[in-house]
């Protein structure tokens, strides 16, 4: 861990707050207001490796946000997997011209009805998030690898293929650096 990261409370979980930054400006990543809302670090991994769609923010060269779901292979670590086809699409532009991401993961549960009014009702949810810059790899093997786990985690097992991935090349694989993850989940009103 470099002087930096250890300075800011290390990349995963909740940073620690820097008293020698008021009035400065701060980096708000990894900060959580309900800190009882927190998650272990090792509990949002396990929750970022067990979900299905992870939704990617890129910012554009006008400074435009851009979020797209994409399916993701994530096997513990401090990388994650994404890939989208090999168009030049709006995601690869932003990846090319500014690496730096924002993924969220998250499941919904139960909304819990409050009393005496609606507003005082509440989700019962958990989400990771995940920081970090995202690069494009151009490595069959690597790609292989990929669509192994792919199908792996969201194919069937009775399916069967010829072998081989002959469209490799059709394809753009990208490695996001997981620099800080925090997961986040809440009860609802049994909090």
């Amino acid at each position: 861990m470099s002087e930096a990261q250890s300075e800011r409370g290390g990349f995963m979980g909740q940073q620690a707050e820097d008293p020698s930054s008021a009035g400065t400006k701060s980096d708000p990543r990894g900060h959580m207001h309900r800190i009882k809302r927190l998650m272990p670090d090792d509990d949002a991994r396990a929750f970022l490796r067990a979900q299905k769609v992870a939704h990617v923010g890129t910012v554009d060269e006008n400074g435009w946000p851009y979020v797209v779901p994409l399916i993701y292979i994530y096997e513990g670590g401090d990388v994650l997997y994404v890939h989208t086809g090999n168009h030049a699409g709006h995601f690869q532009r932003n990846v090319q011209s500014h690496p730096l991401t924002c993924t969220e993961v998250g499941e919904m549960g139960p909304v819990h009805r409050g009393h005496p009014f609606a507003c005082n009702s509440a989700l019962v949810y958990t989400s990771v998030i995940v920081f970090g810059s995202i690069r494009i790899l151009d490595d069959r093997e690597k790609k292989s690898w990929f669509f192994d786990r792919v199908l792996e985690k969201y194919g069937e097992a009775d399916w069967t293929f010829q072998p081989g991935y002959p469209h490799l090349d059709n394809i753009v694989l990208y490695e996001q650096q997981i620099e800080i993850v925090t997961g986040k989940h809440s009860e609802g009103l049994h909090h």
